[in-house]
This record gives C-alpha cells, sequence and structure tokens, in this order.
C-alpha cells in the first residue's frame, strides 16, 4: 500500500473531525479513504478496493438513490456542473456564494461537500478577502 501525505485547510480538517467524533468514521484515514474511492467511482469507471465500501456509503448515504443504475444520465456529470461553477465563484472572490451553492446541493457530511470546500479555500487570501486572481 503506497502512503501519501495531503495537506488540507483547518476548516475541511475540523469537518473530518467532526464526522470521526460523530461515529461515522472511525479515524480521518478511513474518511480520506472513502472520499478519495468515492469520487474516483463517481468521475470514473473506478471499483473501489476499500474493505466494506458499500455499507460505509449506504450509512454516508442512507437515501441516495445516485447509486442506482436506473435514469443516471453520467456518473459524476451534475458534481461537474457544480465544481465548475463553486470555482467560477471562488475564482471571482464570491466566497459565500460557493459555499451557499455547495450546501444547496450536497450536505456537510458528502465527501463532495468537502471536496469542493477545499477547492474554494484555495481561491481565499489570507486576509479572507478576495481571490488572487482578483489582486
Amino acid at each position: 500500500m503506497v502512503k501519501s501525505t495531503v495537506r488540507f485547510s483547518d476548516a475541511v480538517m475540523d469537518r473530518v473531525e467532526e464526522l470521526v467524533e460523530g461515529e461515522t468514521f472511525s479515524s480521518k484515514s478511513e474518511f480520506q479513504r472513502f472520499a478519495v474511492e468515492f469520487v474516483l467511482s463517481e468521475i470514473d469507471d473506478y471499483e473501489p478496493e476499500m474493505l466494506d465500501f458499500d455499507d460505509v456509503r449506504d450509512e454516508v448515504f442512507p437515501d441516495d438513490s445516485a447509486f442506482t443504475d436506473e435514469g443516471v444520465p453520467e456518473p459524476g456529470a451534475e458534481f461537474y456542473q457544480i465544481a465548475a461553477r463553486v470555482r467560477q465563484f471562488a475564482i471571482r472572490g464570491e466566497i459565500e456564494t460557493a459555499h451557499d451553492l455547495i450546501d444547496t446541493h450536497y450536505p456537510a457530511t458528502d465527501p463532495r461537500s468537502l471536496l469542493l470546500d477545499d477547492i474554494v479555500e484555495t481561491y481565499r487570501t489570507p486576509e479572507g478577502g478576495q481571490s488572487a486572481a482578483q489582486e
């Protein structure tokens, strides 16, 4: 197994720690493994290797019908559209609008929400103001 070091913003890690404390995941590593495998399975023809992936997915998304083959046009198509809009808002410095868009499409416990939040954070300046692209 390959070890990889990934850096996340404090806001992202605070949300992950909430999920671990809430017993949704047993550890931050389990959450990160699940999030990566889930995103890969949504955007690519990837078969998750994580032990009990389906059980964890069903626990995290109990009412999500996106896992059925009926009526799903293309895996990840909606996510790509939302991610593009979130990035556009973030680039323009409209951080709150980007967060509102994320919140209206995904619950806080959804790995896609965490990934999109991390995208927004890359465009936030240390002062909390506009994105670096607008300066």
